[in-house]
């Protein structure tokens, strides 16, 4: 059985690093990035450059998920925190800059 994480190479500033993401946070990663007129590998360093701890892969899945969580939540009212206890934090961080 083939798994459905998937070890994908991206340069983040000039450097080549790898990420193993699920097609659909992958799919999710890329709308974001082309929705802020972005490349890939900037927006993958942004979220690196603002990660305090775990791995970039599991920082990626976070701000992905942070990001349609922030969208679900501009039409239902107040962002529920998120189970590490964060509430958008990555998100709007990223959208800070």
């Amino acid at each position: 059985m083939k798994s459905p994480v998937v070890k994908r190479s991206i340069v983040i500033a000039g450097h080549k690093t790898s990420v193993s993401l699920e097609d659909a946070f992958w799919k999710g990663l890329k709308d974001i990035a082309a929705g802020r007129n972005m490349t890939l590998s900037d927006l993958v360093a942004s979220i690196d450059g603002v990660r305090h701890q775990g791995n970039l892969s599991s920082a990626i899945r976070l701000f992905v998920l942070d990001h349609y969580r922030s969208q679900a939540d501009g039409e239902r009212g107040q962002p529920e925190p998120l189970r590490d206890g964060t509430s958008g934090q990555l998100a709007s961080a990223l959208r800070a800059e």
